[in-house]
């Protein structure tokens, strides 16, 4: 059996379709990435990192009760701590296991 030497150009292309096809199955069949929502700031406690928002986009928010969402506020360094009636823009995540959940929101203020 003899070796098979492509031309160069035609290795790139044939590269480049099939990264261009794995793009594009990783588009149409992977998860859908999380859309960030913003809100009011209801309240925030320091001591527990609880934080509490409410608004219109809330109520389709997984783990939201009475048109608010509570949960531990997930922070970068150096975010500005929310105040009651800040905008906040965020993503909310709830983690289960047996028969305890919690609800994390990832986010921060919405400079004014």
């Amino acid at each position: 059996m003899g070796n098979v030497n492509l031309p160069t150009p035609v290795a790139v292309a044939g590269g480049a379709l099939c990264l261009l096809a794995g793009y594009l199955v990783g588009a149409i069949a992977g998860p859908d990435t999380a859309s960030r929502t913003t809100a009011d700031v209801k309240s925030y406690k320091s001591s527990s990192g609880e934080l509490c928002l409410s608004g219109d986009a809330i109520s389709d928010q997984p783990g939201a009760e009475d048109g608010q969402l509570c949960g531990v506020w997930r922070r970068s360094s150096g975010d500005r701590v929310p105040h009651e009636g800040d905008r906040f823009r965020f993503v909310s995540v709830v983690s289960s296991s047996g028969d305890n959940s919690a609800t994390y929101i990832y986010g921060s203020v919405v400079e004014k």
